[in-house]
């Protein structure tokens, strides 16, 4: 008597459970392949999302730089107009 090892399937298992495993697997794929697809919409987002980042980092800077410049410039005014004030006094104090 020689026993084969081969694979084969029972007349007891029903079909509806092979269909319910196919479906099963069937929606598996679909889920991971969906998964896939948002991931990589993702990534192409989070590029944009990097770029504007950056370019908004530029424009913050170059506010920066003119915001210091602005500083500077009242300073200096307000520099001139104490001095305007110091004069007029020192020439009132004189009359």
């Amino acid at each position: 008597m020689q026993q084969t090892d081969s694979w084969h399937l029972s007349k007891s298992v029903p079909i509806t459970l092979i269909f319910g495993l196919l479906v099963q697997a069937g929606a598996i794929v679909w889920t991971v392949s969906m998964m896939m697809s948002d991931i990589e919409k993702n990534m192409r987002d989070i590029m944009v999302l990097e770029i504007t980042v950056s370019e908004l980092e530029d424009v913050v800077q170059s506010q920066q730089v003119s915001l210091a410049r602005i500083d500077e410039n009242i300073k200096a005014i307000r520099d001139a107009v104490e001095y305007m004030m110091d004069r007029q006094r020192e020439e009132h104090t004189q009359q």
